[in-house]
This record gives C-alpha cells, sequence and structure tokens, in this order.
C-alpha cells in the first residue's frame, strides 16, 4: 500500500493542467446535420450529444493525446486522435452509413482501442440487447453469445464458461475491479445483477498478461451505466414480468452532473417463484430473491478526473435437493437456502500528464457467504475480504508506438463462522507487474507484452488429524512469467486477419489444495493435495472478419494446450459410503471456434440474419474427454426493423431458432446429452403515446414448450429438465 500512496503523491505534484475545448458540426455524405451524435472521450469519461444542427462542445479537458469518438446508429463509428494543449480544437466531422453494425471502444483490454483496430478480437454486448433477448438473468443472457456458455442449478444459479472453462478460470471484473465470491463451489453463482450495467465484454483466451492468476480461460469484464451528461438530470423506472417463475423485476435509477461532479444511484429487488418445466410440474426450491443497490459520485477537472463506487448485493436463494416434490408458487425460500451479501466498492483514478496519463485504481469486495440447512442458524459461515490496486502508466507516445507499464496486486482473507468448513481460513497474497506495447505500421499493428506474477496463499490448521474436516496448515507460493504476441492486418479492404498467441495461468484455489470430507451435492469425498502446481496454458487464436455495409462473417479458430490441468479422480476407497476423489493433475487441450454471418439485404434495410456455429472439445492428453464441455450449438435469428407512424419509433420483431446438438463426448462422470432445439420470439421498441414515451419489449422464450435438458445443468443427474415456456415482459419509461 506504501507503493500505492507513494505514487499517487507523485503523480499529485507532477499534474500538468489545461483549459480545453472541441467542438464542431456533425454532418452526412450530404452536408445534411446529424443530430443525437454521440462525441465521446472514453479515457476522460467525458460525452455529449450533438444537437439538432449537428453543433457539439466538449469542455474543461485535460492537456494531451485522447481519441475523439463520434457515433450515431445506422453510421460507421469516426475516431479521431486530437492532441489538446490549451487551445480550442475544432473538429468538423462527416460520417457514412453502415447499417450493419455500430464500433465499440473496448475496456477490458490495455489500449481501450476500438474493436475495429483492437489487436484481440473481444466480444461486445449492450446490456439492452441483451435483454432484448428476454434473458431472466445476467448469466443467461451471456450464454447467448457465441463460445459462451453457463453451468446452470436452475434458474437462479449460474457460472459463465468460456471455450469450455470456467470456475476459477474465468475471470470476472465489475466496477474495473475482480471478483472475488468463492468461484471455487458449485453452488456459488456470479452474484452479479444486471441493473446498472452497461455492457459486458468477453475474452475469450487467456488474459493472464493484464490480470494475473484466474484469467487463464478468459474474462468477462462488466461495464458499469455512464453517468448523465454535463449540466443533465435523467430518471427511469423498469418493470419486468416472467411468466413461468411469476417473477419481477423492477429498477429506479436516477443521475445528475454538473461540469465537474457526477452523481447516480439505482436500486432494484428481483423475485421469482421455482421455475415451471413444460409437464406443468415446479422444481422445489429454485425460487429466490435478489435486492440490490448501486450508486457512484465522480469529479473531473482539467487534471484529473475520480470515480467511486458502490454495490450492495443480497441474494436468498433457494437450493433444490428434492427434485420434483411438493407443488408451490410461493417466493419464500425453503430449506437448504443459501444467503448471500456481497459489497464492491471501487475508486478510479486518471491523472494527466502533458503527454502521459497514470490510472491508479483501488477495490473492495466482501462477500458473506451462509448456507442454512434445515434452520436459521448456519451451518457453512464464510467471509472472504478482498483488497486490490491496479496502477497503469501510459507512457507518452513515441512515434507509432505505445506503451503501457503495470503493477497489480491483491490481499485476501477467507474466515469461517459456521460448523461446516469446505476451505480453511486462509490469506492470499497476489503481486503481478507487467509492460505491453502496441505498435501500428500502415495497415497492420503488433502488439507484445511480457508479465511476472507471485501468489502467496497460507492457511491455518483446523480439526483432529486423520478425520474429515481436519485441514493441515499450508503455506504456498506460486511464481508465473506470462507474454503474449498479437498481429492484426487487413488482407484487403474489409477484410480483417487477426493471430493471437498467448501464455496464461491459474494457481490451485483453497478447495484444490486443502478439501478434506464430503462434498454435499455430489456425494464425494473429496481430498485436496497441496503439492498442485500451477496450471499453465499456451494459447493461439486466429480470427478472420470480412464486414461491408451489407454483409459481415466472421471465423475464429483456438488451440489451447494446458499443462498441469486440475481435476479430481475417484481412488478406489470409500469413507462412510461416499466414493473417495483425489485431486490430480494432467496434461490436457481445448480446441474448436466460432463462425457466424450477419446478412442485411439491399433494398430490404429493414431486415437482418445472422447465424452462428460454436464448437469446442475439450480432451485429457491420454484421450480422456474433461467435464463440464459445452455441446456445439448453432444459432439463427430473423431480425425486422420497422416504424409505425408516428407512435412506434425503434421497432423490431425477431425470430430466433436455437439447435444444440447431441453432446457424446461427456467425461467418466457424465452422461451423454441429446440435442434440442428451441423457438424464441422478441417484438419490441419505442412506444410514444402523446407526451408518454417508453421502450417496450416483449418475449416469448421457448415457444413451443420443449422439454430439454441442458449438457451443463447440474440437475440432469436427477433428470429434470430445464425451464419450459417463458413469456417476459418488459417496460422501462423515462421519468
Amino acid at each position: 500500500m506504501k507503493l500505492v500512496y507513494l505514487t499517487l503523491f507523485i503523480a499529485f505534484s507532477l499534474l500538468a493542467t489545461g483549459q480545453n475545448k472541441v467542438s464542431g458540426t456533425i454532418s452526412d455524405k450530404d452536408n445534411k446535420a446529424l443530430p443525437n451524435v454521440i462525441i465521446s472521450l472514453p479515457e476522460l469519461h467525458k460525452e455529449t450529444l450533438a444537437d439538432a444542427e449537428g453543433k457539439y462542445a466538449l469542455t474543461n479537458l485535460p492537456n494531451g493525446t485522447f481519441t475523439v469518438l463520434f457515433s450515431a446508429m445506422g453510421y460507421a463509428t469516426k475516431s479521431i486522435p486530437t492532441t489538446l494543449s490549451e487551445k480550442e480544437i475544432i473538429l468538423n466531422v462527416t460520417l457514412e452509413e453502415n447499417i450493419i453494425h455500430m464500433d465499440e471502444v473496448i475496456v477490458s483490454t490495455a489500449f481501450n482501442k476500438l474493436q475495429s483496430q483492437n489487436v484481440m478480437k473481444v466480444e461486445h454486448e449492450s446490456l439492452k440487447s441483451l435483454q432484448q433477448k428476454g434473458a431472466a438473468t445476467l448469466i443467461e443472457g451471456l450464454a447467448t453469445i457465441p463460445g459462451v456458455a453457463q453451468v446452470s442449478t436452475g434458474t437462479s444459479i449460474g457460472k459463465p464458461v468460456i471455450r469450455g472453462l470456467s470456475g476459477n478460470r474465468v475471470l470476472v471484473y465489475s466496477q474495473g475491479v475482480r471478483l472475488e465470491n468463492q468461484q471455487f463451489g458449485e453452488e456459488h453463482g456470479l452474484g452479479l445483477n444486471d441493473a446498472g450495467v452497461e455492457s459486458v465484454e468477453v475474452i475469450k483466451g487467456p488474459a493472464s498478461l493484464l490480470y494475473g492468476s484466474d484469467a487463464l480461460g478468459g474474462v468477462l469484464y462488466f461495464n458499469p451505466e455512464k453517468f448523465a451528461n454535463a449540466n443533465e438530470f435523467k430518471a427511469d423506472f423498469s418493470q419486468r414480468l416472467f411468466s413461468n417463475t411469476l417473477g419481477s423485476n423492477t429498477s429506479l435509477g436516477l443521475k445528475t452532473s454538473t461540469d465537474n461532479w457526477k452523481f447516480l444511484a439505482r436500486g432494484s429487488y428481483n423475485t421469482h417463484a421455482d421455475y415451471q418445466i413444460p409437464n406443468g410440474d415446479r422444481v422445489t426450491n429454485t425460487r429466490y430473491n435478489e435486492s440490490d443497490l448501486k450508486t457512484g459520485i465522480g469529479y473531473s477537472n482539467s487534471s484529473f478526473s475520480s470515480v467511486l463506487r458502490y454495490n450492495f448485493n443480497k441474494l436468498d436463494l433457494g437450493i433444490p435437493e428434492n427434485g420434483i416434490a411438493k407443488q408451490s408458487t410461493s417466493h419464500e425460500t425453503e430449506f437448504p437456502r443459501q444467503a448471500v451479501n456481497n459489497h464492491i466498492l471501487s475508486l478510479h483514478n486518471n491523472f494527466y500528464f502533458k503527454n502521459s496519463k497514470l490510472d491508479a485504481d483501488l477495490g473492495y469486495i466482501f462477500n458473506d457467504r451462509s448456507e442454512f440447512e434445515d434452520s436459521n442458524v448456519a451451518s457453512l459461515h464464510m467471509k472472504l475480504r478482498t483488497l486490490n490496486y491496479d496502477l497503469k502508466y501510459y507512457f507518452p507516445k513515441l512515434g507509432k508506438v505505445e506503451t503501457i507499464i503495470g503493477v497489480q496486486g491483491m490481499h485476501q482473507t477467507n474466515t469461517n463462522s459456521g460448523e461446516e468448513l469446505l476451505i480453511p481460513d486462509a490469506v492470499t497474497n497476489d503481486f503481478g507487474v507487467f509492460g505491453t506495447a502496441n505498435y501500428e505500421f500502415g495497415k497492420n499493428v503488433l502488439q507484445a507484452g511480457l508479465r511476472f506474477d507471485n501468489r502467496k496463499v497460507s492457511t491455518e490448521e483446523h480439526g483432529t488429524a486423520n478425520t474429515e474436516g481436519y485441514f493441515k496448515a499450508i503455506d504456498k507460493s506460486f511464481d508465473s512469467f506470462n507474454a503474449s504476441l498479437g498481429y492484426k492486418t487487413h488482407l484487403a479492404d474489409d477484410f480483417t486477419l487477426r493471430l493471437n498467441v498467448a501464455s496464461g495461468f491459474r494457481a490451485p484455489n483453497l478447495a484444490e489444495l486443502t478439501s478434506n470430507g464430503v462434498h454435499e451435492g455430489s456425494n464425494r469425498y473429496e481430498i485436496g493435495n497441496a503439492d498442485l502446481k500451477n496450471e499453465q496454458n499456451l494459447q493461439t487464436d486466429l480470427n478472420l472478419e470480412y464486414k461491408s455495409s451489407h454483409f459481415e462473417i466472421f471465423a475464429n479458430g483456438f488451440y489451447n494446450h494446458i499443462n498441469h490441468y486440475i481435476f479430481i479422480s475417484p481412488n478406489g476407497t470409500i469413507i462412510d459410503g461416499n466414493n473417495v476423489y483425489d485431486y490430480v493433475q494432467a496434461n490436457a487441450k481445448l480446441y474448436g471456434g466460432e463462425a457466424g454471418i450477419h446478412f442485411h439485404p439491399h433494398p430490404l434495410d429493414w431486415l437482418h440474419f445472422t447465424s452462428s456455429f460454436e464448437t469446442v472439445i475439450g480432451k485429457k492428453d491420454n484421450g480422456d474427454n474433461l467435464p463440464l464441455i459445452p455441446a456445439n450449438k448453432w444459432n439463427n435469428t430473423f431480425r425486422g426493423e420497422f416504424e409505425l407512424k408516428n407512435w412506434w419509433k425503434e421497432g423490431f420483431a425477431t425470430l430466433n431458432i436455437e439447435s444444440t446438438l447431441a453432446q457424446n463426448n461427456h467425461s467418466e462422470f457424465e452422461t451423454k446429452t441429446n440435442g434440442y432445439t428451441l423457438v424464441n420470439l422478441g417484438l419490441g421498441g419505442k412506444i410514444i403515446l402523446n407526451k408518454t414515451i417508453f421502450n417496450l419489449n416483449l418475449n416469448a422464450n421457448n415457444l413451443l414448450d420443449k422439454t430439454y435438458v441442458s449438457h451443463l445443468s447440474r440437475l440432469k443427474s436427477d433428470g429434470i429438465p430445464n425451464v419450459g415456456r417463458s413469456i417476459v415482459l418488459g417496460i422501462n419509461f423515462a421519468i
């Protein structure tokens, strides 16, 4: 922490101030003014809208070189690098029509480029687009992105899977800080509410260079909602209703800003009964209730900006253990159940010098998790406290070379107060240092980086030796060097190639190192291994994409080899009637990819057709299949866009056909899963009735009420199907 404070002190003492302004007019190719264009400087968290005459102005800007973005629906995003030096810059811009896609700034990668400029292929999805698909939860929406799936326990608990890797192999970022919520547990979900989330970015591959341990398989980076533009006040109310679970999701938000200060607050409440399967039965105790509060305050001037955000999430989750038993539409959870209180506090600071920048971010996460078996006395009570820091210095640009060095660290404590212990009391400390550079030459971009990490894990002894629940004290240290190299080029106009090679690592988690007891819900006695080594991988990614005004096609391929892959294996003995499993290691490989098209035929400007196929194969080097590998999936969507006079704007109607193939490549602990096809419908848009304006979404998911079981459902072993037909109605009002 002394390093953090010293760096901040030096930064304040070196600040270079400036009073700069960027202004101009935006028009189309016919020189017609374009209103409502979004003009932003992502690095400065500054944004405004062009007025009815296409005019705009951004003021109170620091000295330095920044990228000014101009974006509007139906037009290609334009980015203009601009050097500010205590004077007004006039930028008059012409935007070109582009119906298919809108370029987005990628925050999760090092240099915050537009996706079209980025060396690494990153999937970006707005929360609005996920909600238009009728997703009941955030993780359910993520599973519609090619290459992403979920391990689910009913409708309430979902764990993300990226190209066959899940749990501690996928790192989640919220509010710019890594989310720590005991990810090792099979029944420990994401623990994030979609209210107050602007968008999500998915890195499908090792991102240990930027994020350290646990980013071996990829990263989910959730961008929080933006503040209001300067001198604006906004308030909104949204309500979603779910027929299958008799559920309701209510959210109320407000935000306001001056030239320097910004504030927002959002509260939401989510409640659901047991989900219903196609034969009409409900799956007992899959109900849940969730309360969520998000708030933020920010300050910026011509020298620096600072944003403080806080998120409190309270979950009351039923744990389904009895399958289809007592039928009820109650929303009150039964035993066994979980109670999870999660606090996320983040502070993001940006210090602007003459030609460089320092980012200094701090985060604190407190995950308070209790499990109640048959009474209101918690049998399991775990408290996980995590403090992390992230410092990145952006050097002055040398020609066409951009360079970043960074220091990251984490201090984490786990304590237990219940009778049952899954993992012992422990302290974990991470430290990492990295450097990365981006070089542009002609139509080519080259990016490379190197990183060193150290993780120290110390646990306390607990229990009586040679008995169940005994944890031997350990003191372990894990080191890893990792590197990445990426290349992007234009093979022809609108035809892009990206090639990335990166290594990643994951230190063993506490459960893998220390387990000694029966794992509830799986009927197996698990024994940890204090001698486990780092998982270390090397992945090669190839991305090809062609984009024009009316046609888009992409193909992503990957090969991922993991040394010392950690898994459980039976040792042939039995304790108290339970088979005993050891945590062991072996080399493994995963390979596959995603491919798809987006067709927007001319002159049928109202019609869009998208189709994607995804596949992943995971095997140990001895040929055995890895567990929790999602089945191949083929997804097709027809989308029509329309307007009805002056009362239905931005209208859309969708038909989605999602075909999941049979999964016959299952591990020794799994069984094969039959294929199935789901049909989903969607309808929505902006409704204008006199002076009342609201956004409407209406979805019918699993329209044909198909009985199916997902390969990654934890209820599959009990023969319990996934959710049946669900009608989802969503309304959002600007107050």
